[in-house]
């Protein structure tokens, strides 16, 4: 099983997520853009792992409180361009105390330095003179009340997100 742990936006958040995808469009950015369902903020990446009960055992382990999540500029990763998250002590925090849990249960995740950012589209082609177009950045912001386990399945037009597991409360969000 390809898992993840992850924060899913607010209606508000992912509206502006996907207003900075159309106006990308608009300066005919192509790519593989990031379906409105599959939008989140990773903060570890498992990767195959057989047993989501002990990942939900060590995301249970870790105190959470709810805490404001906020856009924050947009940047790329070469050909890949995302949405900035602002500075966040207790998102930091977190996810530091997150990754010891797993670390501690010898849970394999990605080990590179946390960087806060959205996916909003791979394999992105823009011919303008800047590596991104002159887009207004997205702003938003929103009350984090829930982690969610998730688990990647490749379907036939990409990837299929599914949660299978959760510390808090999330307001529920339609698309």
């Amino acid at each position: 099983m390809r898992l993840f742990i992850a924060v899913q936006f607010s209606e508000d958040m992912l509206n502006a997520l996907l207003d900075v995808q159309s106006e990308m469009k608009a300066f005919d950015v192509r790519g593989r853009y990031s379906p409105p369902e599959n939008l989140h903020l990773t903060l570890a990446f498992i990767g195959e792992y057989g047993n989501p009960d002990d990942v939900i055992d060590a995301l249970n382990s870790v105190p959470f409180e709810p805490f404001p999540l906020r856009l924050d500029g947009l940047g790329n990763f070469g050909d890949l361009y995302w949405a900035g998250i602002a500075d966040n002590t207790p998102l930091t925090t977190f996810v530091k105390r997150l990754r010891h849990a797993l670390a501690d249960r010898k849970i394999p995740f990605d080990r590179k330095r946390f960087s806060p950012h959205i996916t909003l589209v791979r394999k992105a082609e823009y011919y303008g003179e800047t590596p991104l177009p002159p887009i207004h950045a997205p702003e938003g912001e929103m009350e984090v009340t829930a982690v969610l386990l998730m688990r990647s399945d490749r379907g036939k037009h990409g990837m299929i997100y599914t949660e299978i597991g959760r510390i808090g409360e999330q307001e529920k969000t339609e698309l």
